[in-house]
């Protein structure tokens, strides 16, 4: 059994990387977005060499992430992970630090010297007008490269609280699970406790109920958290 985040991220995608792992809905503007384990792994990989590469960072370091459930929250913190670096969010000292758009003015409580936005763009595109003290998420982490070697420990006790969750949430091995992120803001439980039951994840903001039968349907939920 997989005892860090990395290996359990590895263990999700690795019997099928095809397989639309996550899936993001935004019901106010419409935005339909599928990742497939191996389209994830890429943003993970990428998100992780920058940190390593660019960055400097690696075990021990902290990254400060002011970010919503998204696809891209995902990429973000599973290359942290990768990378060895602890995710905060409250504030304090950090290493680098991702923030959306609409957290930048919470950035001044962080130390950190490097500095990330994400407008959080339907099609991943870069910022036309950047933050002054920030550097562009998308368009940086593009220049890197798409295979990272992940550390060998980190998360250790995340991915225990996973677990747990997990049980708790009624998530059962392979399941489709749609989740509301009004209701599962925290990541353990949109992101990492289906990754650990091995399930895939439909991710709904701004959620219309009245389109929730046809999108279980469409999307073939067999679990939807309450």
């Amino acid at each position: 059994m997989a005892d860090n985040i990395a290996r359990v991220f590895a263990e999700a995608i690795a019997t099928d990387p095809t397989r639309p792992l996550l899936t993001w809905y935004d019901d106010a503007t419409g935005e339909r977005t599928e990742l497939s384990g191996a389209t994830l792994a890429n943003w993970v990989a990428k998100t992780a060499n920058l940190l390593v590469d660019e960055v400097g960072a690696g075990p021990g370091d902290v990254a400060a992430v002011l970010l919503p459930p998204h696809w891209q929250t995902a990429a973000v913190l599973l290359g942290c992970w990768s990378a060895g670096l602890t995710v905060a969010d409250t504030p304090g000292d950090a290493e680098v630090l991702f923030a959306a758009t609409a957290r930048v003015d919470e950035a001044g409580a962080w130390s950190a010297g490097e500095r990330y936005v994400l407008a959080l763009d339907p099609f991943a595109l870069p910022m036309r007008q950047v933050p002054s003290g920030f550097a562009d998420y998308v368009s940086e982490v593009r220049a890197h490269g798409d295979h990272f070697t992940p550390y060998a420990s980190g998360g250790e006790e995340l991915v225990a609280r996973a677990r747990r969750r997990a049980d708790e949430l009624g998530i059962a091995h392979n399941a489709r699970v749609l989740v509301d992120t009004a209701t599962y803001p925290d990541p353990v439980d949109w992101l990492l406790a289906p990754l650990t039951a091995n399930a895939t994840t439909v991710l709904c903001a701004n959620q219309d109920l009245t389109r929730q039968p046809a999108r279980t349907k469409t999307e073939k939920i067999t679990h939807t958290l309450p």
